[in-house]
């Protein structure tokens, strides 16, 4: 099945990644609902497709109501949702000793239980279908580990085993999932950390080496625009000059 026609849900929709692949999709013609935060950047990423084609709704997948309102808004409007794409996140980091704790716990909010959220809002549907696709945001982060990015890594790590998980229990009822695992990319995701000097080099880096949020978004399409029987179960994904 191709991406045209297809209902997706994506969330934190309104920059970097979700954003341009709210643009990629749309341009193959799938039928989106997005959600993120700020509502006035969703209004502005889907002007140009119209109502028949985007919908969008104010979310923050820590509150699992917004989640679900998120996905009924789909299944409402276009009847049904093919893929789930759990894409908000946050990458705070910071060293262990720093005890920088409320960024530990807003990283396990956004980027563990928003990711069990979008998967309850939607699983129930997608069995009865007997069809569907869930894809998450990890990264390379989810693979090695560097100083500062231990509790990232470890939430990224916790994507691993919830969607490999997801995927063996959900085979049978062919619901495929996909880990979409990035390297370096020049997002606002860095904005996320507190640290200026951490800060300022993250972002040095990835405006000077990093991917473009259309090329993730690129191999989300691709991962999508598969045979039914045939699962893209991660995709991991580097700028060519990143070494780890």
């Amino acid at each position: 099945m191709t991406v045209k026609d297809k209902v997706v849900v994506i969330t934190g929709a309104s920059s970097g990644i979700g954003a341009a692949t709210t643009q990629v999709l749309a341009q193959a013609g799938a039928k989106l609902v997005i959600g993120a935060r700020r509502e006035d950047r969703l209004a502005k990423l889907a002007e140009p497709f119209g109502n028949d084609q985007i919908r969008y709704q104010a979310t923050d997948v820590t509150n699992q109501d917004q989640v679900k309102s998120l996905v009924d808004l789909a299944i409402k409007t276009f009847g049904h949702v093919d893929v789930l794409f759990n894409n908000a996140g946050l990458m705070p980091l910071s060293e262990m000793a720093e005890l920088k704790v409320n960024e530990w716990e807003r990283m396990v909010d956004v980027n563990i239980k928003g990711v069990l959220y979008g998967i309850a809002a939607v699983l129930p549907h997608m069995i009865e279908r007997h069809s569907g696709q869930i894809i998450t945001t990890d990264s390379v982060a989810g693979h090695i580990v560097h100083p500062g990015t231990a509790v990232y890594s470890g939430t990224k790590w916790a994507i691993q085993a919830i969607m490999d998980g997801l995927r063996q229990e959900q085979a049978a009822n062919h619901i495929k999932t996909t880990m979409i695992s990035p390297g370096a990319v020049n997002t606002e995701l860095f904005s996320t950390i507190s640290d200026p000097k951490r800060r300022a080099a993250v972002e040095a880096d990835e405006k000077n080496n990093g991917l473009t949020a259309t090329d993730v978004a690129n191999a989300v399409l691709y991962a999508i625009d598969q045979p039914d029987n045939v699962a893209v179960n991660e995709v991991l994904l580097r700028p060519v000059t990143q070494q780890r």
